[in-house]
């Protein structure tokens, strides 16, 4: 078990840090390890000293000093440890006030988050899409280098746990409350190297495969991934793309999303889903979004890379691939545990793949 602490980092590591938040936190982590090795070896010094110098010896009956009642000694180590965690406590509580405090101004990107299960929602409220609604993506979230990202956030089920360790500190996201979180990111992050994160409170079968990726892009670019993001999928008239999205209609939006630029123009398939908490109207839905699916580097809460073989294999037989409980669903009720097995047939597996493989 020792030779695990001589691993390389993870992916998902808090000690390599890509903000100014997650290095306030490495660095008060960093506090306390210094400390803490300066003790243990102190301690251990003192006690080796003690076993050797005050070890029992043949014919030497003489029992060692009492300390009991040694009023310097007990001032000295109750002194000690208090002046060790008021150290610690100064950073502790000033670091907690500046990670709460929320972010304001132009040069701030809002998000709002909707946790479910299994599955991470983005909403996206300072940009709209060719609807004149906000811009909502699932799993992966791109953000631009250099400006705050805020984050208000609330749960469809149960309490998830919202956690990028390279960027925050782990904060729950919980049903009928609003949690908020901000981070800016440091680093733009390389063409498929992506940042990332998990949910960290257990929250049900697939809750290991709850996982999300952060792109972090230059301004530019990520206002190039916006216009991207705005604009509507196409409807396709023929081919193979044609088959998929008759089959998408028919099977898909009675849980999925998309806006799509249709003969009577632009519209937003699927169920419109809103929950409400205090003042905040999150816009959600009963499944992931896919307006821009072909765009994405991952499905299934980013589990798989957006293959083909691996969304064939997810259309086939999508509880063979991520441990869920579709026979619980209840679509009226707005309870969705998985997407369940439609049985469809290869040509309508293949129709469909043609369909989000065109909308990047």
């Amino acid at each position: 078990m020792g030779l695990s602490a001589c691993a390389g980092s993870g992916p998902q590591s808090a000690i390599e840090p890509q903000s100014p938040q997650a290095e306030s936190i490495n660095n008060l982590w960093l506090l306390v390890y210094y400390i803490a090795v300066v003790i243990f070896f102190l301690v251990m010094a003192a006690l080796v000293y003690t076993i050797i110098r005050y070890r029992e010896r043949p014919d030497d009956d003489r029992q060692p000093v009492q300390l009991h009642g040694n009023t310097a000694l007990e001032i000295t180590w109750t002194i000690i440890p208090a002046v060790i965690l008021a150290v610690i406590a100064v950073p502790t509580v000033r670091g907690v006030f500046e990670l709460r405090e929320a972010p304001s101004g132009e040069n701030v990107v809002n998000v709002r988050v909707t946790g479910h299960q299994w599955w991470w929602e983005f909403e996206y409220v300072d940009f709209t899409n060719e609807a004149g609604e906000p811009l909502i993506t699932a799993n992966e979230l791109h953000l631009p280098v250099g400006k705050e990202a805020s984050f208000v956030r609330t749960s469809a089920d149960v309490i998830h746990s919202f956690w990028i360790p390279p960027l925050m500190g782990k904060r729950d996201v919980v049903p009928g409350r609003i949690t908020a979180l901000s981070f800016e990111p440091s680093n733009i992050t390389p063409p498929g190297q992506p940042i990332f994160g998990q949910c960290a409170e257990f929250c049900g079968l697939a809750h290991a495969d709850m996982r999300m990726r952060v792109f972090v892009h230059s301004e530019a670019d990520f206002t190039d991934w916006v216009a991207a993001e705005a604009a509507a999928a196409p409807v396709p008239t023929e081919g193979a793309e044609a088959a998929g999205w008759e089959t998408f209609n028919t099977v898909c939006t009675a849980c999925h999303r998309a806006t799509v630029a249709a003969e009577g123009g632009v519209e937003t398939l699927g169920p419109d889903v809103t929950i409400d908490v205090d003042d905040v109207t999150f816009i959600s839905s009963l499944a992931p979004n896919l307006t821009h699916f072909g765009g994405r580097t991952t499905l299934a809460a980013a589990t798989y890379d957006n293959t083909v073989e691996h969304l064939s294999a997810w259309l086939a037989d999508p509880p063979a691939l991520k441990p869920m409980d579709p026979d619980r669903n209840d679509i009226a009720a707005g309870e969705i545990f998985g997407m369940p097995n439609f049985n469809l047939d290869d040509d309508e597996i293949a129709g469909l793949i043609a369909l989000l493989k065109l909308w990047e």
